[in-house]
C-alpha cells in the first residue's frame, strides 16, 4: 500500500464509522478528488461528508474551529502547507487557544491536513517546511507521518484526537510504499506517551550503535538508503522516527540518543531556528556529560526554494547531507 492510498484509506473509515467527521477543502470535488487525489472517491461515496469550498484559507480554518465547536470532527484540507500562513489568526489565537480561555469546557478536535515540503520544482511558495512557525504555539500538535507507519492510522488517530492538530504530508511520499519492514534493516514501531507511532530502525543486530539519526516525515525517504550505505562502512546507525513532532516525545528521543552518545538531527526545513535545534539544545541539557559529540543538525539552506530543479536541489538536503553529518559526529 502506497503512503496515500493509506491516507485514502483511514479518511474512508472515519467516514463511515463516524458521522460526525467532516472533510472539506479546494477542489475536492470527485473526480478531480484535491490537489493530490488523497480524496479521490471519497466525495461520491459521502457527498453530506465531503465537502468542496470557495478559495479562503482563513475562513475555512474559522469554519472548522466553529465546527470542532459545536460537536463535529472537521478535517481540514490546505492544498499546500505554505498556505497556512493564511489560516495563522485562526490558529494561533482561536482553534490553540479557546479550551484553555473557557476552562476545559470545550474541545476544538479539529484536523488540518496539508502537503509540504519540495522536491518537484514547484518553487518559491509552494515547496516549503513551515511548521516551524507553529512550534512555539502550545495546546497544539504537529503530526507527520513517516513511511514507517500506517499513515492512514495515524490520521485516525490525529482526527480522534481533542486537541487540533496540523497534519503534514510530504509530497514526495505520497506514491511510495510503506516500510513496516526494510530489507536488511530491523524496525521496530513504538508508541510515545500520547499513542502516536515511533519507528526505531537499525542497520545491525548487535551491541550498541555508533550514532543516532533523529528524523521525521519527507526526511525519511532517505533512512533505508544511508543506513545501507552505512553498514557497508561497517557504521551502526539507529534512526529515530517520530510521527509526533510536536510536542516532542522527548523522552523516547533522549533514550534513543543515549544509546551512542552521537546525535545527527535531519528536517527538510531551514536549518536554525527549528525542529532541530530545539532538539540539539534539549539533549545538551539532558546528556550533557553523556554526548561524546556535538550534535550534528542537517537541514535545507535558509534562502527562498528556488523553482529551477538543479537550484532547488543546491538548497534542499538530500541523502548525502546526512551521510556527511554521520561522518562528521564521528570524527
Amino acid at each position: 500500500m502506497t503512503y496515500l492510498e493509506s491516507l485514502n484509506l483511514g479518511l474512508r473509515e472515519l467516514l463511515e464509522e463516524l458521522p460526525q467527521v467532516v472533510v472539506f477543502g479546494e477542489d475536492l470535488l470527485d473526480p478531480y478528488g484535491g490537489a493530490f487525489k488523497v480524496t479521490r472517491g471519497l466525495q461520491r461515496d459521502f457527498p453530506k461528508q465531503v465537502l468542496t469550498t470557495p478559495i479562503s484559507e482563513a475562513a475555512l480554518t474559522g469554519i472548522a474551529n466553529g465546527m470542532a465547536l459545536r460537536g463535529l470532527r472537521p478535517v481540514l484540507e490546505i492544498m499546500f502547507s505554505d498556505f497556512l500562513a493564511l489560516c495563522m489568526d485562526q490558529i494561533l489565537n482561536h482553534g490553540a487557544k479557546f479550551r484553555t480561555m473557557y476552562n476545559n469546557t470545550v474541545t476544538v478536535p479539529v484536523t488540518i491536513r496539508t502537503p509540504v515540503g519540495g522536491g518537484r520544482g514547484y518553487g518559491p511558495t509552494h515547496s516549503q517546511c513551515i511548521e516551524k512557525l507553529f512550534m512555539g504555539i502550545p495546546e497544539i500538535r504537529i503530526v507527520a507521518p513517516s513511511l514507517f507507519c500506517d499513515a492512514g492510522q495515524v490520521l485516525r488517530h490525529a482526527v480522534l484526537d481533542d486537541k487540533f492538530v496540523l497534519f503534514l504530508e510530504h509530497k514526495l511520499l505520497y506514491t511510495l510504499d510503506l516500510l513496516s519492514a526494510a530489507t536488511g534493516l530491523g524496525v521496530e514501531t513504538v508508541k510515545d506517551e500520547l499513542g502516536y507511532p515511533a519507528a526505531l530502525v537499525r542497520n545491525y543486530d548487535s551491541g550498541y550503535p555508533d550514532v543516532t539519526l533523529i528524523t521525521y516525515g519527507g526526511m525519511t525517504r532517505f533512512v533505508v538508503s544511508v543506513l545501507q550505505r552505512m553498514a557497508e562502512e561497517e557504521i551502526k546507525v539507529l534512526a529515530c522516527v517520530p510521527t509526533l513532532i510536536k510536542p516532542l516525545p522527548f523522552d523516547l528521543l533522549r533514550s534513543a540518543a543515549d544509546r551512542s552518545g552521537r546525535v545527527v538531527v535531519a528536517e527538510e526545513g531551514g536549518l536554525h531556528w527549528g525542529w532541530g535545534a530545539e532538539i540539539a539544545a534539549r539533549m545538551q541539557e539532558s546528556l550533557f556529560g553523556r554526548l561524546r559529540a556535538a550534535v550534528r543538525r542537517v537541514g535545507a539552506v535558509d534562502i527562498v526554494i528556488p523553482a529551477a530543479r538543479t537550484l532547488e536541489r543546491a538548497v534542499l538536503p538530500a541523502d548525502t547531507d546526512i551521510e556527511k553529518a554521520i561522518l562528521e559526529v564521528l570524527k
